[in-house]
């Protein structure tokens, strides 16, 4: 089960993606950036159409290969999916749930259909093309069921959002706390995608309903942006904080090897917002350290809120998005005096924790630990590739492998033939193991291009 939440929170991933774009030309096209009404519409098109483009992306993520053929498939799932619960019920409003649903079953169907084989005559619909036929046909079926029995998981759903948005303090640090704490197993992408995209409605001039924290916010809701604001003073200068105690705290001989890993990761942080790489450095070496950072986001969105602070983001709460959205939040210059004080916060907890307690945060590994760390990272996406495949077991112990925004997600046949040491010579941030033969490996931002790269060096994977 754990397995498959994870697998749901990846493939959220492709369709999260699409949510700067949108941010971007929403922001730009309104009165007091560029005031250009096409832009502002083109942006807001991407956010009015989300179901169906998390039916298409979740598809894709759930397909083995990320074939086209499950992506049509997701996206036909969710018009059915829609239409047949509307025509039952139009009190019904499924949102992102029905590109959720409808992108899992797609996908699944996907690869359990895309290469059937068909009689002779009917030979021209069968491999891919048989897909989104049935995935049409289930579709009608899964309508028919949620036509009568989505008004239950609604009205829960409902109330737990009304709980949550109506909870005041409370509310926002205990999803603050969560956010975090779920980073590890890969699940936060499901809270997220309920606060951001789900919970809470909001009508527009133009008359349309949007729903969830973003799309409200960018579209100017006056209650939007409590579940978003905390997140800056962490993001853009709580962690660098962390980042420059673990260098205070490292051994003086190894400060040069860690100073500019973690000075990258500190700055990418701050302007984009992207923490997991900071994260996972500590989260395994020391995870006193991400219980206490857990703890502390969940405080500063408490603070945020009782300070009456609004904001959001397209994509993460970094520089750029605090910049773009400046001006359509509520009092964002406080969010730079809490995000000093949270800054000073993370620096005297983290470096008084790590010398005290003897953390081994990265520069402060014992000797035997780092027997052979001295061996060269390599900058060569393929090189880099072929050792991560070898430390893996080799390619016929890989049976999976997929991605998301910092770290690999596979599948092994025998999870005991990993050398982790071996992987972290090469940059690996961390390894997560899940179940019984799913491991994630922490690599960063380039995973991208590692990922790649192992698809290209290995067969039918």
């Amino acid at each position: 089960m754990l397995a498959f939440l994870q697998r749901i929170g990846k493939s959220l991933m492709f369709p999260i993606a699409t949510l700067p774009a949108a941010a971007l030309l929403l922001r730009l096209g309104m009165e007091d950036m560029l005031d250009i009404p096409f832009i502002q519409a083109a942006g807001g098109s991407i956010l009015d159409n989300l179901p169906l483009i998390f039916g298409i992306g979740i598809a894709m993520g759930f397909a083995k290969d990320g074939g086209g053929g499950a992506a049509l498939s997701g996206a036909i799932g969710v018009l059915v999916l829609e239409a047949g619960v509307k025509a039952i019920n139009e009190d019904i409003g499924m949102g992102v749930f029905a590109g959720i649903i409808a992108g899992i079953t797609a996908g699944m169907l996907y690869n359990r259909f895309h290469d059937i084989k068909l009689p002779e005559y009917l030979s021209f619909f069968g491999g891919k093309r048989f897909v989104p036929i049935i995935t049409s046909a289930v579709m009608v079926l899964i309508s028919f069921v949620m036509g009568y029995l989505w008004v239950y998981p609604q009205y829960a759903l409902d109330a737990t959002a009304e709980w949550i948005l109506s909870s005041g303090e409370l509310g926002v640090g205990i999803y603050g706390f969560l956010n975090r704490l779920l980073i590890p197993v890969g699940l936060h992408h499901v809270i997220n995608a309920l606060i951001w995209f789900d919970f809470g409605t909001f009508t527009t001039e133009a008359g349309n309903v949007v729903n969830g924290e973003i799309n409200r916010f960018l579209q100017g809701d006056p209650e939007a942006g409590y579940f978003l604001a905390g997140f800056f003073p962490v993001m853009m200068f709580g962690l660098p904080a962390a980042c420059l105690a673990m260098y205070a705290a490292a051994k003086k001989e190894k400060k040069a090897a860690v100073g500019g890993m973690l000075g990258s990761i500190a700055l990418t942080s701050f302007l984009t917002g992207v923490t997991e790489p900071i994260e996972f450095s500590f989260m395994f070496l020391a995870p006193l350290l991400y219980v206490v950072h857990a703890a502390l986001t969940g405080v500063s969105m408490v603070v945020a809120y009782m300070l009456d602070v609004r904001h959001g983001f397209g994509f993460s709460a970094g520089l750029i998005d605090y910049l773009l959205n400046f001006n359509i939040a509520e009092n964002p210059l406080i969010l730079l005096v809490l995000g000093l004080f949270m800054g000073a916060i993370y620096f005297i907890v983290f470096y008084t924790l790590i010398t005290k307690l003897d953390l081994k945060t990265p520069g402060r590994e014992d000797e035997e630990e780092e027997e052979g760390e001295q061996d060269p990272v390599s900058s060569d996406y393929d090189e880099k590739a072929s050792v991560f495949i070898e430390a893996l077991g080799g390619e016929d112990n890989i049976n999976s492998l997929d991605y998301c925004t910092t770290r690999l997600r596979l599948t092994l046949e025998d999870r005991e033939k990993v050398d982790e040491q071996t992987l972290k010579r090469q940059g690996s941030r961390g390894v997560i193991q899940i179940g019984s033969k799913n491991l994630h490996v922490v690599v960063g931002t380039s995973v991208e291009f590692v990922a790649e790269a192992m698809r290209r060096q290995m067969k039918d994977k």
